[in-house]
């Protein structure tokens, strides 16, 4: 009987063993699936492709308007088209938000602080783009009493757009990546963690964006694409922030990674707020995130302790 039990134990703890080595296989696949991912994505290649689809899309879009103008195009694919050619400017500059999405996404199983930076970024973008939007008000050709209004919300877009991206330069001047810990193996589980995670954020991006273009071309009412999208990020970087805990409980590291979490959130609402106050929100974010980070840096870290990673 005791050699029974012995035995059963044995191929338990067999069983145990080859279920933890299916996992951890799984998990180094899709972890490589990332890593191809982001080579083909960093590739020059790509930035050029990326490049010209910018331009082709521009002056496709300025030609068909100009057709649509014209009457030259058939009645229903006329109907899913603006009128006035400075909506071409808005769909160029939206597929470059799109762009750089995609590297927001790589950007989270880098850094946090390297992630939080790309998210102003492109919250930069997002307030150039409303007031590229604004143009889309003025009439052809162009009369100053009517721009008058959609110039000063124009001029305050393109302001906070501008405050945001001197901030950002003192944002980075001050991120100093601290070895917290020498252990290279829990650096590597965080790191495979935070891939597996952006993976599934490219996935929902993807998915996000093609039901957004089968709204559009449908006629349906569709979605804030880029508002659906900070508010995924909010809960990544919660769910970040709880993987992280895993790994280290040093009071500063979970603060800085819970506050900026808070910005993100902040954006967020900035995105649904009304005029000037969309701006004022964003910049007071932009504020948040470098106090946090200021206060980070000044905090007296305590001595490195097992379990701990570079940030």
């Amino acid at each position: 009987m005791a050699v029974k039990s012995v035995n059963d134990a044995d191929i338990s703890a067999e069983n145990l063993q080859n279920r933890r080595k299916r996992v951890a296989f799984f998990l180094r696949r899709i972890v490589a699936m990332y890593d191809s991912l982001e080579h083909q994505w960093e590739h020059k290649r790509t930035e050029r492709f990326a490049a010209d689809l910018l331009i082709v899309t521009f002056l496709a879009s300025l030609g068909l308007i100009e057709l649509s103008r014209q009457g030259l195009l058939p009645r229903e694919i006329a109907a899913l088209l603006p009128t006035n050619h400075y909506y071409a400017i808005n769909v160029a500059f939206s597929m470059l938000l799109g762009l750089e999405m995609f590297g927001l996404v790589f950007s989270l199983a880098k850094s946090v602080s390297v992630s939080v930076g790309k998210q102003f970024e492109i919250l930069s973008l997002i307030l150039l783009r409303h007031s590229f939007k604004e143009i889309v008000d003025f009439s052809e050709p162009l009369v100053w009493q009517p721009a008058l209004k959609p110039l000063l919300q124009m001029l305050t877009y393109a302001g906070g757009g501008l405050v945001i991206f001197l901030l950002l330069g003192i944002y980075y001047k001050l991120q100093h990546h601290r070895a917290i810990n020498p252990n290279k193996g829990a650096a590597a589980d965080f790191i495979a963690s935070k891939k597996i995670v952006s993976l599934l954020l490219l996935l929902l991006f993807s998915a996000i964006g093609i039901f957004d273009v089968f709204g559009y071309l449908n006629g349906t009412a569709t979605n804030d694409f880029f508002s659906m999208f900070y508010t995924i990020l909010v809960f990544c970087d919660v769910l970040l922030v709880l993987i992280s805990l895993r790994y280290s409980s040093n009071y500063p590291i979970v603060f800085r990674n819970s506050g900026f979490a808070v910005a993100t959130v902040v954006i967020r609402l900035a995105l649904t707020a009304p005029p000037f106050y969309d701006v004022l929100v964003s910049v007071g974010a932009m504020v948040f995130a470098i106090g946090i980070t200021f206060a980070y840096n000044r905090f007296e870290m305590p001595e490195p302790t097992p379990g701990s990673w570079r940030h």
